[in-house]
């Protein structure tokens, strides 16, 4: 294929990928009139039969069946990581915190660095570790001004840093290794819709159908994410990364109306900035590498 045409395939399948997460939200209202344990449970049992599919279309049955024991042990770490990010983001944006969600995900990055650091021994460099302590500079005032810490995005920052440090140690296809851990969190979130029909409240076909989409909202992103991570540069994808919580901060001011407190406005300012610096680092280093003849 040719690379212009490929490249422009890759931005057309990232854009998509976190065009779907950005607004995701949406669908999290829509169905918030169950609470966000049962959606959650709903959107991990609706992932399964997405990610059947997934794995007959791609062939990958495989490489399922190869899993061993370790990397089980693994993909259930990753899978709790995953519920803790899932459930807490669930939970914000039927709290109208979206805006406090998505300055987790802006965060994100930078506790991967920190994250890399401290457990993989991944040296700093001097912009990134600048990037870091912009972000933690940020947060500390807002702590100081405002009283209290941005919990909401920082456990979906880290839950989702340590979702990715922990798969490192696994090298499956991300298919692959998403219907391990929804298969292994699958009996839990089964007992609990159990449990909670047992008190009485039966839902409806049309919520059913409802729920449905939450299989789908979790799978189809990862599908593109992986066309578009095979086509661009990894600072192409880096950048792009940016859109799902810029979208999803646009949604919580705009279309929610919900209010953002000066100080947090003085976070976000700080982030962004640690961001930049972060990002032009990383196309720096990028340009520097040494050309193959």
């Amino acid at each position: 294929m040719d690379p212009q045409r490929e490249t422009a395939q890759g931005l057309a399948y990232a854009l998509l990928a976190y065009g779907i997460w950005g607004f995701a939200p949406i669908y999290f209202v829509w169905v918030s009139f169950a609470g966000p344990f049962e959606v959650l449970a709903y959107r991990v049992v609706w992932a399964i039969p997405c990610l059947l599919i997934l794995l007959t279309a791609t062939r990958q049955w495989q490489a399922l069946f190869k899993i061993d024991n370790r990397e089980r042990a693994f993909l259930l770490a990753t899978g709790l990581c995953l519920i803790v990010n899932w459930c807490t983001f669930i939970w914000a944006v039927q709290s109208q915190r979206l805006a406090e969600a998505s300055l987790g995900y802006f965060i994100n990055p930078l506790i991967n660095i920190v994250l890399g650091r401290l457990f993989l021994s991944e040296r700093l460099r001097p912009l990134q570790a600048l990037a870091v302590l912009l972000a933690m500079l940020g947060i500390g005032l807002e702590l100081a001004v405002l009283k209290t810490l941005p919990w909401v995005g920082l456990v979906l920052a880290f839950s989702f840093g340590f979702y990715g440090l922990l798969r490192k140690q696994v090298s499956v296809p991300s298919a692959v290794g998403l219907s391990v851990e929804t298969s292994l969190l699958a009996p839990f979130a089964i007992l609990f819709l159990v449990i909670h029909g047992s008190g009485g409240e039966v839902r409806s076909l049309v919520d059913l159908a409802k729920f449905s989409v939450g299989g789908v909202v979790s799978v189809v992103p990862l599908v593109l994410f992986a066309a578009a991570a095979i086509r661009l540069p990894l600072t192409t994808l880096g950048f792009a990364q940016y859109i799902a919580p810029t979208i999803s901060l646009m949604l919580a001011v705009f279309l929610y109306g919900e209010a953002v407190a000066d100080q947090r406005w003085v976070t976000f300012a700080m982030i962004w900035t640690a961001l930049a610096l972060f990002s032009l680092e990383g196309l720096y280093q990028s340009r520097q590498k040494p050309r193959v003849a």
